[in-house]
């Protein structure tokens, strides 16, 4: 069976997402999509809109096929982290022949060769990087303009100043340093751009989408007519996130004082003492995040910041997490065709293959051994897992009650 892999977010699906759904399974001649979707937390710093088992029902009803889970450490991460980590989870699924990714390039060989030229230079790039930063240049203009002096090429620069070229690359990078056989493909980025509030051709960001909501703006056209009726019910429903109840729990988690913040993963030179003087003054989520942003800090920093507070994400546990890349392979849904593919898989799996967590830690002993470390580094991923899982309930306007610990009682979702 061929297959294509997708890296996502779908926060929430939206038409962009499916024509790079049909796109990517065209390119690659694939009869199977599968998506590695960040769980609960994301790439930018936030809580996602919806949980994670609502965003994969509507990946499903708009036609993907498998929906696995990017663990947290990665999932809510610097680029080069993400990118590696989901990699890692095609990779370890085993029968993944394909990986496609929407680009303003829209060609492989320019994000190809600026994968080689970062490779190539990295202990330079990465050097006079945290110089830039801390000049308070962007991450993609600070890389850019390392490049630029790097390879006297004015179009190398324009590819890696745009935020879906840099992903791609990322992905190209760690599709190298994983030594996978997954084969890279890439299409144009259709419509507006990744933070654009406008909508181009009835596409629209992910971002713009939740600016509309959050107006009490009408999505319907932006979106695939599978995926609208369910959105509209679960936000009149109350079940999305609420900023603030966010912006109240990360309150009262800095209140806890600057030694409990130094411990937490990227808290550090002075940043914690940035958060506990603005947590006395901001009256909102807003307020709070650009009172501490500074020249050295970027927003999508101090976002994530907030999200490894609330989930108490130790320095040193997150280093041994990002060291060993994922243990196990979340399933949360699938159609027919998924089911068959995973089948196909199930002799090349190179992690084990988890539906919910009820019998989690019985396969997880009989994978790797009741007094192994990777047990061990297993349990403490599926603990992160658990507590972000814990907390996001505390996030939703109207949980619907039930147990928090939701990962051992939901069930995977199917669809056909």
């Amino acid at each position: 069976m061929r297959s294509v892999g997708l890296i996502t977010e779908y926060n929430p699906f939206h038409n962009g997402h499916l024509h790079h759904l049909r796109e990517s399974l065209k390119q690659a001649d694939a009869e199977v999509s599968v998506a590695v979707m960040s769980g609960h937390f994301l790439q930018r710093g936030e809580p996602a809109l919806f949980d994670k088992w609502r965003r994969t029902e509507l990946a499903l009803a708009a036609g993907v096929d498998l929906v696995l889970e990017l663990p947290f450490p990665w999932a809510c991460n610097s680029a080069p982290h993400f990118a590696k980590g989901a990699v890692q989870v095609l990779n370890g699924l085993g029968g993944v022949d394909a990986l496609c990714f929407g680009s303003e390039s829209g060609q492989l060989e320019p994000l190809l060769e600026c994968s080689r030229i970062l490779q190539q230079h990295s202990g330079t790039i990465i050097e006079r990087t945290g110089q830039l930063l801390r000049q308070g240049i962007s991450y993609p203009a600070a890389r850019a303009e390392i490049v630029a002096g790097l390879i006297d090429d004015p179009d190398i620069s324009e590819v890696l100043a745009q935020p879906n070229n840099i992903l791609g690359i990322e992905y190209l990078r760690a599709l190298d340093e994983t030594a996978s056989s997954i084969k890279p493909l890439t299409i144009p980025r259709l419509g507006a751009g990744y933070h654009d509030q406008q909508v181009v051709e009835g596409i629209a960001s992910a971002t713009g989408i939740r600016q509309r909501l959050r107006d009490g703006e009408s999505v319907d056209n932006l979106l695939p007519e599978e995926t609208g009726f369910l959105l509209a019910r679960w936000l009149k429903s109350g079940v999305a996130v609420d900023d603030d109840y966010f912006f109240r729990l990360v309150l009262a988690r800095i209140h806890q004082g600057s030694d409990s913040l130094r411990s937490i993963y990227q808290i550090g030179d002075g940043l914690e003492n940035r958060l506990l003087e603005m947590a006395d003054q901001a009256r909102n989520y807003e307020e709070l995040v650009t009172g501490v942003k500074s020249r050295q800090l970027t927003r999508t920093r101090i976002q994530r910041a907030l999200c490894y507070l609330l989930n108490d994400v130790q320095n040193e546990q997150m280093k041994r997490f990002l060291e060993s890349g994922p243990l196990y392979l979340h399933l949360l849904g699938c159609s027919p065709a998924g089911e068959n593919f995973l089948a196909y898989c199930r002799k090349k799996v190179e992690i084990p293959i988890v539906n919910n967590y009820s019998r989690v830690y019985v396969l997880l002993k009989r994978f790797y051994g009741a007094d192994s470390p990777r047990y061990r580094m297993a349990c403490e991923f599926l603990e992160l897992e658990l507590h972000a899982t814990r907390n996001y309930t505390l996030l939703m306007r109207n949980w619907q009650g039930g147990n928090r610990n939701q990962d051992f009682f939901e069930e995977v979702r199917r669809i056909g």
